[in-house]
């Protein structure tokens, strides 16, 4: 027996658990068919264009993959990648996210965001890809991570980016050299370098 339209959006909603309206597209399914299970309680608009089953087990970093679907060009950096890394403990209240320096800002949304503006290298270099509830999300690598915390210290403090450091070496998650890679390409090495030589 052939499937509803709505019968298909359900399962690809259970399947992915976050949906993009644009994503249905590619499946011929009218995007109604979302207001009819949002209507049902099935599944919830989070943000813009973005829908996530309802009671769902979400993991502690499903508003990072829900920010990557809201800002697919981003990349997230400074204190939500600490917390993805597990350098802190402290839950940011926003998700930040890395975006080129000459990129129009993300319009407002449900989804708290902190927009920092890189660009050349120390906006490409160091991006992983990790997959948050079958979302690709990228995020800056740990030792990428630690020279962003560096390079924005008067943003995050100062305090953050030591402790980012320690913790980065103590849990062996990157190198001296690694982080050094990064840091001339932030142009932070000589804020770093006592740092560094203070830990060998």
């Amino acid at each position: 027996m052939r499937k509803t339209k709505i019968e298909q959006l359900r399962e690809i909603v259970r399947e992915k658990k976050l949906v993009r309206a644009g994503d249905l597209d590619s499946y011929g399914i009218p995007r109604y068919c979302l207001a009819s299970l949002v209507t049902s309680g099935e599944i919830e608009r989070i943000s813009r264009g973005v829908y996530a089953v309802v009671d769902s087990d979400a993991s502690s970093n499903r508003t990072l993959a829900e920010a990557a679907l809201r800002v697919p060009r981003g990349t997230v950096c400074l204190l939500s990648a600490l917390r993805f890394h597990n350098f802190t403990t402290q839950i940011p209240s926003r998700v930040w996210l890395a975006i080129d320096a000459n990129s129009w800002s993300p319009q407002e949304s449900d989804i708290p965001l902190r927009i920092v503006r890189f660009s050349g290298e120390a906006l490409t270099a160091g991006v992983e890809e990790h997959v948050i509830e079958q979302v690709p999300v990228k995020i800056y690598s740990a030792a990428k991570t630690v020279a962003d915390c560096f390079k924005f210290r008067n943003k995050i403090g100062l305090d953050v980016a030591l402790e980012a450091l320690r913790e980065s070496l103590q849990e062996r998650k990157c190198t001296v050299d690694a982080i050094w890679k990064y840091a001339k390409i932030c142009r932070i090495s000589n804020v770093i370098r006592p740092y560094l030589e203070a830990t060998v």
